[in-house]
C-alpha cells in the first residue's frame, strides 16, 4: 500500500511539539532524564525481582507502543492487519495501546512500580535506544529466552547486533529503526552536504533547526568533528558542544525542535535541519525536493526496542509476538506503514510485492554503504547521562 502522510510520527516529543528548550528541560527534571534516575532502591537484579509467567494458561498480552506505528487498514482504522492476522493464528488476545508518547514521559509513568519491582500492566513495550540502555542498567527489564525467538536470530540484520547496552540481544528486540541526518527544501536553498555547512552557512542564518534529542544532534557534531560517537571522550563531547554553541549564539540556528520540524521544512519557513528519515520521506513523497542528507562524516542509527519489562506476567506469548513480527512478509507490511528503517533482513524482497518503489527506497531498506556511515550512540552511565544532557540543555536553553 501506499502510506498516508500522518502529522505525528513516532518520534514526536511531547506529544509532537516542542515549545521550547526550557519545556524539554522540565519534562527531564521531572521524569528523571536529569537527575535521580538512579535513586536509592530503584536498582533491581534477576534474582531479587522475579517475575512468573502464566503464558500456558492465559492466552493474552498487553503491548505498549508509540502512536502511528502499527498498520492499519485504511478502509477500516479499528483494524490493524497485521496484529490481528496474530492474534487469529497464535489465539493470544492482544491489548493494543498507544501510550508512548515520549519515552521520559513514559519512564515517569513506570519508574515508581519497576523500581519497587512491581507490575506495570503491560507485557510489551517499545522505547528507544538510550531509554532501553536506562531500564536495563536498572535491571527493570526480563531476559528473553533465544528457543522462543528464532526469527530474531535469522533475520535481525547484521548493523544492529552486539550493541553496547543489549549484546547478546537478550533483553531488547528493534521494533523499527532510523537514521537521524541532515535535511533541506530545496525550493528554498541549495544542497546541502555536511554538518559544518548546516551550523555556519551564511544564507542559512536563522534558517536552521537541531534536534532536541541530544544523541541525535551531538551524534552528528561529534562524526563531523572526527570523533566515534559510539566511544568518545568527555574533552571530544565538549569540542563539539563548544561548535554547536557557536551556532547557537550567532543565530545560526533558529531552535530546536522535536519532530515539529517538519510542517516548517515542508513550508520552507526553514531551509535546513537536523532530522529524522521517517520524517523526511513522508515529506519527500509531497515534494521530492525536500532531501534527506547522509553526510560523508556520518548517520546516526537509532532503534525503538520491544522489551518485556519485571513482574510482566506473559513473557512467552510476548516472546511469540516479536518472532512473528521478525517474519519477512509481515516486517515488510509495517515498514510499508512506517516507512522508518526495517530491521528484518529479508523484508526487502517481501517489499517487492507490495510496493517496488518503497522497496528501493535507501532510507527504508539502506545499502551496506549508508549503513556502513551509522553509528549508534554510546551507551551512557548514569553519571555520564546527567553530565552530557545537562551540559546540552545549557547550551540549547541558552
Amino acid at each position: 500500500m501506499r502510506p498516508r502522510l500522518r502529522p505525528l510520527t513516532r518520534r514526536g516529543l511531547l506529544t509532537g511539539t516542542l515549545g521550547s528548550a526550557a519545556t524539554l528541560a522540565g519534562a527531564l527534571a521531572a521524569t528523571g532524564g536529569l537527575a535521580g534516575c538512579g535513586t536509592k532502591g530503584a536498582q533491581q537484579t534477576e534474582a531479587g525481582c522475579v517475575s512468573d509467567d502464566v503464558s500456558a494458561t492465559e492466552k493474552k498480552l498487553t503491548f505498549s507502543n508509540w502512536p502511528q506505528y502499527m498498520d492499519v487498514d485504511e478502509a477500516d482504522e479499528s483494524r490493524r492487519p497485521t496484529l490481528d492476522a496474530f492474534v487469529a493464528a497464535s489465539g493470544i488476545q492482544v491489548t493494543y495501546t498507544e501510550d508512548i508518547n515520549d519515552n521520559n514521559e513514559f519512564f515517569g509513568k513506570v519508574q515508581n512500580q519497576l523500581a519497587a519491582c512491581q507490575g506495570t500492566g503491560r507485557d510489551v513495550i517499545v522505547l528507544t535506544d538510550w531509554m532501553a540502555a536506562r531500564m536495563i542498567r536498572l535491571g527493570w527489564i526480563q531476559r528473553l529466552d533465544p528457543a522462543r525467538i528464532p526469527n530474531v536470530a535469522a533475520n535481525l540484520l547484521p548493523s544492529l547486533l552486539h550493541r553496547p547496552f543489549d549484546p547478546e540481544n537478550r533483553l531488547s528486540i528493534p521494533w523499527q529503526s532510523g537514521l537521524a541526518g541532515l535535511a533541506y527544501n530545496g525550493d528554498v536553498t541549495k544542497e546541502i552536504r555536511t554538518v559544518d555547512e548546516l551550523l555556519t552557512r551564511p544564507d542559512l542564518k536563522g534558517r536552521v533547526t537541531a534536534l532536541a534529542e541530544m544523541r541525535d544532534t551531538m551524534g552528528l557534531l561529534l562524526q563531523a568533528g572526527g570523533h566515534d560517537p559510539a566511544k568518545f571522550t568527555t574533552a571530544q563531547f565538549d569540542d563539539a558542544l563548544t561548535k554547536l554553541k557557536r551556532a547557537v549564539r550567532s543565530g545560526q540556528i533558529r531552535r530546536f525542535t522535536g519532530n515539529d520540524y517538519a510542517p516548517e521544512l515542508a513550508k520552507g519557513d526553514i531551509a535546513a535541519c537536523i532530522g529524522w528519515s521517517g520524517d523526511i520521506i513522508q515529506l519527500a513523497g509531497e515534494n521530492a525536493k525536500i532531501k534527506f542528507v547522509a553526510p560523508d562524516s556520518g548517520v546516526m542509527l537509532f532503534s525503538d526496542n520491544m522489551m518485556v519489562p519485571n513482574k510482566a506476567t506473559h513473557r512467552a506469548n510476548a516472546e511469540e509476538l516479536i518472532n512473528y513480527y521478525y517474519q519477512p512478509a509481515v516486517a515488510a507490511q509495517i515498514a510499508g506503514y512506517v516507512n522508518y528503517i526495517c530491521p528484518v533482513a529479508g523484508a526487502q524482497a517481501e517489499m517487492e510485492r507490495i510496493d517496488p518503489e518503497l522497496a528501493a527506497n535507501p532510507l527504508i531498506f539502506p545499502d551496506d554503504a549508508l549503513l556502513a556511515k551509522s553509528t549508534v550512540f554510546m551507551a551512557l552511565s548514569e553519571r555520564q547521562e546527567r553530565e552530557y544532557e545537562s551540559k546540552y540543555q545549557q547550551v540549547i536553553g541558552a
